[in-house]
């Protein structure tokens, strides 16, 4: 099965009003009075203070950025990345609901404007200017949640109108940057795994004098997680990263955040087993 069948490239754009206004009437008088000079401090004004709804749904936004990059794979720079059909549904009922909270925290926000500017006014005092406020109509086209899907181009397949040899540059120009982008595309996975075995690794670590670590359950949880979303993000079938997955998941198998806060033997039985899988591949 090729990677043009076997995945989708998926885009996701969240537009978040900033709310942010540069003041230079406010900048001028600062440099001046600090006898500074120009450009030496900004100052911007949060044309929301006072309420959380705003900020609320920027926070929101970022989460649910979080979560479709752990789901995804890297290809373009900064664009679509790569998703593996075996997680498609699964992200697509997950993002339609993320999507249709955004809309409704943004429909919440849109609803409240004129309250919230009237807030603002009380907060910023002589900073506010009933100019730096755009009408309601704006200020709502200033949000957006956008999911775009498109098929993973296979390697030369240029439907355009060039001469022979100028078509077989760009094929070969695009075979090269395929390679390059499936090769970062699977570092990643690698990535994610190096870095949880190596946090846990350093968790599990005893040392003398050290004051008491708390465990949470996120210790075991993001491992189990872990080796669950790998059976999709290997999307090239890497024997070595199967290997490497199933030692994880078979070190997890029976793991028990309060047996290991409780016995630094289990915690020291852990923590071998997870460097035993340190050592054995390069990372």
């Amino acid at each position: 099965m090729s990677i043009a069948t076997s995945s989708l490239l998926v885009e996701l754009n969240i537009n978040v009003w900033t709310a942010n206004k540069l003041d230079r009437a406010e900048t001028d008088k600062v440099t001046a009075d600090n006898s500074a000079v120009k450009n030496a401090a900004k100052v911007h004004k949060n044309l929301m203070a006072g309420s959380a709804m705003r900020k609320n749904i920027a926070d929101f936004a970022s989460r649910c950025r979080t979560l479709h990059i752990a789901r995804t794979l890297p290809w373009a720079d900064r664009g679509a990345r790569l998703l593996p059909m075996t997680l498609f549904f699964e992200y697509k009922t997950e993002l339609n609901k993320l999507q249709a909270q955004f809309d409704t925290m943004v429909d919440e926000f849109i609803q409240n404007y004129p309250a919230l500017v009237q807030t603002a006014q009380n907060y910023l005092g002589g900073l506010f200017d009933p100019n730096d406020y755009p009408d309601v109509n704006e200020v709502r086209s200033k949000f957006g949640f956008k999911i775009t899907f498109s098929p993973v181009p296979e390697a030369g397949d240029f439907r355009v109108d060039v001469p022979a040899g100028e078509l077989k540059e760009l094929s070969s120009q695009y075979e090269a940057s395929f390679t390059e982008r499936m090769g970062e595309a699977m570092r990643e996975p690698w990535q994610r795994l190096h870095k949880l075995l190596s946090d846990m690794s350093a968790k599990l670590t005893e040392r003398e004098g050290e004051v008491k670590r708390v465990y949470h359950d996120s210790l075991v949880e993001n491992a189990v997680n872990l080796c669950e979303l790998l059976t999709h993000l290997n999307i090239t079938k890497d024997q070595k990263l199967e290997e490497a997955r199933q030692l994880l998941e078979a070190t997890m198998t029976g793991a028990n955040v309060d047996k290991l806060k409780e016995s630094i033997v289990s915690r020291a039985e852990l923590k071998n087993k997870v460097d035993s899988i340190l050592k054995q591949f390069a990372w």
